[in-house]
């Protein structure tokens, strides 16, 4: 097989993985919600919920190799990814939280286990302490939790959404691209970098990414932060150790708030863990999912 070959075959397999199609639908209180679940049917059940900017797509290869054991489903947030964007959607981290446990009650599950990044971890939380979502355990991948948050950029895009949303669409296109490369630590692969910001690109996603930061602030964490102490389930903390959207420190800080968390660093990681470390990631939720309770 000549060098043209192997990379051709590398690229095809690349494809393959990169492959990700929600093809079932629900219609949600704020919008239709696209999912899919993997696995066996009868098998233990896992919910992950992905943050902002993103969608359901970071979670594909942890996806994949928890269904050699669980049934995992998988969605995009109403306002995200490939699920209805519409003006005058509620997106805020509170509907989100209503959303997730409207979910798991539409999919007839009892306790599932649940995986959260990013502002997802909020959502579960939300959902948790507050709308009655039950869980067997919960793992919380650098999630938005603790006060104070939000860098400086991000505050300046929510408090001047409408300036930015006339960006001409190419400058748009490139402040996110921007947004989302500095998730990364390692950097993403070019493919992957495109599927992310693809949703956000068109007229549409256009003033769904502004929608979004102008609805979410910190008062979403500040009226539950009081409450992780009566968090009485498993909980695991992972935490990318390169993460400059939300240090570590925060991580220590919530796994200490928590009875009996365990908090799980993944060296060389950013924000994005999904992307960064998927092996070291996929491996820490294994034994978690695994240990019994």
């Amino acid at each position: 097989m000549t060098a043209a070959d192997r990379n051709a075959v590398r690229d095809l397999d690349r494809r393959d993985l990169d492959r990700w199609d929600l093809d079932r639908s629900h219609p949600g209180p704020t919008g239709e919600i696209r999912w899919t679940a993997l696995g066996p049917a009868d098998a233990p059940p896992v919910v992950l919920v992905h943050g902002t900017p993103f969608s359901s797509y970071v979670w594909r290869g942890p996806a994949r190799a928890l269904a050699a054991e669980h049934r995992v489903y998988v969605w995009d947030l109403p306002g995200y990814g490939a699920s209805e964007m519409r003006a005058g959607q509620d997106v805020t981290l509170d509907a989100q939280a209503r959303v997730l446990a409207g979910l798991i009650e539409h999919w007839g599950l009892a306790e599932p286990a649940v995986v959260a990044h990013d502002f997802g971890g909020c959502v579960a939380l939300r959902a948790h302490l507050l709308h009655g979502a039950a869980y067997s355990r919960l793992a919380l991948v650098d999630p938005v939790a603790l006060a104070p948050w939000g860098s400086p950029t991000y505050r300046l895009l929510a408090q001047h959404a409408d300036v930015f949303r006339q960006l001409p669409d190419e400058l748009h296109e490139a402040l996110v691209h921007r947004y989302v490369s500095s998730a990364s630590h390692r950097g993403l692969h070019p493919d992957t970098h495109a599927r992310l910001v693809a949703p956000w690109a068109s007229g549409a996603g256009k003033d769904a990414f502004y929608r979004q930061i102008e609805q979410n602030d910190q008062r979403f964490t500040d009226d539950i932060q009081g409450r992780y102490g009566e968090l009485a389930l498993p909980v695991l903390v992972c935490w990318g150790a390169e993460d400059t959207w939300i240090p570590l420190a925060r991580g220590q800080e919530l796994a200490e708030a928590i009875p009996g968390a365990e908090l799980r660093v993944i060296e060389g990681a950013g924000h994005l863990v999904q992307e960064d470390a998927p092996a070291e990631l996929t491996a820490a939720l294994a034994r978690f999912l695994r240990t019994g309770p």
